[in-house]
């Protein structure tokens, strides 16, 4: 399973991804924009974009990034979604996919963006820890627990998209992780980070190969990124059961 982490400046948590990937089994390299060409994303397994800034989050969270990307390799990275290859990006990798087009994908790939990460309702940065409700069974999420712990770290995370397109992804069962309070209850700030429409943390495309989550999985991977790990003991991180997840699907389907 080769994995192709796209990096730029400003991107951050590729180190953290990576060992993740490593230690699920996969084989994930670094790729930077820089060095992309026509074609080299065809021979990889999985895309994966990581959070932090790029490009220092000028004009829009994560346009910069999807526009080079479109200058440089739109072609392939279309030939790839549409060929069933997964797609994560996490953070400000959602945030790219969501300017790319490829999210939230509810009739397929759209020419401009039809939602946005908008700043969050607390008009700051928000770092901290957020309850999770698995809503859908993906390749990204089917090993995941009903109920997982992720931090979040972003000030543009808010979910937006107009009435006919969230009609469009609750309809088609596009969302893949809410955020949830403590109790399971409905979120309010702290729990619901952002102010994200309808507590939404993560979403897949309508083809289900495309995953876009805020939160960050890489940096729950092992049992003790949790800050309660000495008092709730777990075998294994709670991101770990996404990059798990990702693994034995891609595996499943190179087997057949």
């Amino acid at each position: 399973m080769r994995v192709a982490i796209l990096q730029m400046e400003g991107t951050n948590c590729e180190e953290e991804s990576y060992i993740a990937f490593k230690e699920t089994g996969a084989n994930p390299e670094y790729l930077h924009i820089n060095n992309l060409t026509e074609g080299m994303l065809e021979s990889y397994d999985m895309i994966f974009i990581p959070g932090g800034f790029s490009a220092g989050d000028y004009i829009r969270a994560g346009a910069v990034f999807a526009a080079r990307l479109k200058a440089k390799v739109w072609k392939d990275i279309v030939d790839f979604v549409e060929s069933g290859k997964p797609v994560m990006g996490v953070c400000n990798g959602f945030q790219v996919l969501i300017e790319l087009g490829l999210l939230p994908g509810t009739d397929g790939i759209s020419e401009v963006p039809q939602a946005a990460l908008m700043t969050n309702n607390s008009n700051r940065f928000e770092c901290r820890w957020v309850h999770l409700k698995k809503t859908k069974d993906t390749m990204f999420s089917r090993d995941a627990p009903n109920k997982i712990m992720l931090p979040v770290a972003h000030a543009e995370g808010k979910f937006f998209a107009t009435q006919d397109i969230i009609k469009k992804i609750e309809d088609n069962g596009q969302v893949v992780f809410r955020y949830i309070s403590p109790d399971a209850t409905e979120p309010e700030y702290p729990w619901n980070p952002n102010g994200s429409i309808n507590d939404i943390a993560a979403i897949v495309n309508s083809y289900g190969n495309v995953f876009g989550i805020m939160p960050h999985p890489e940096r729950a991977y092992f049992p003790f990124h949790h800050p309660d790990w000495t008092r709730n003991p777990r075998d294994k991180g709670d991101g770990y059961y996404i990059f798990k997840s990702l693994f034995n699907q891609i595996n499943e389907a190179k087997s057949r």
